[in-house]
């Protein structure tokens, strides 16, 4: 629900490119008591992303007032906003990185070998 809302805010308030960069709402966590709403921002191509994450969150306020007022119905109170930087990306290429590594020393280790016979599982 918040999610969709700020993708639209953040379109129309010129947020999503920024610095020559794209900025996208990767995801939203709400806490289960509704005070906190953690949004995890993706960029690409964005030069500074903690620069640009300032400058969203200077914004915040003005964010949230025109959030409150898209969801005001459907929420008692506004949660507290707050931005972060998804770097689910950056972990996923480290993790194939790693797993290129690994496959490497694998190679080395043992160039030739087959696959070693793993007994069927008894029916």
């Amino acid at each position: 629900m918040l999610e969709k809302d700020l993708n639209e805010i953040f379109q129309r308030m010129g947020l999503t490119m920024i610095d020559g960069g794209m900025v996208s709402i990767a995801s939203v966590k709400i806490t289960p008591d509704l005070f906190d709403a953690r949004i995890y921002l993706s960029f690409f191509q964005v030069k500074d992303s903690v620069g640009t994450l300032n400058k969203i969150q200077e914004q915040a306020w003005e964010i949230k007032k025109e959030l409150t007022a898209r969801v005001r119905h459907q929420l008692r109170s506004m949660p507290q906003l707050t931005f972060y930087i998804d770097d689910t990306l950056d972990y996923v290429d480290k993790m194939e990185v790693l797993f290129k590594e690994i496959k490497k020393q694998d190679d080395v280790i043992s160039p030739n070998s087959s696959p070693k016979n793993i007994p069927e599982e008894e029916g």
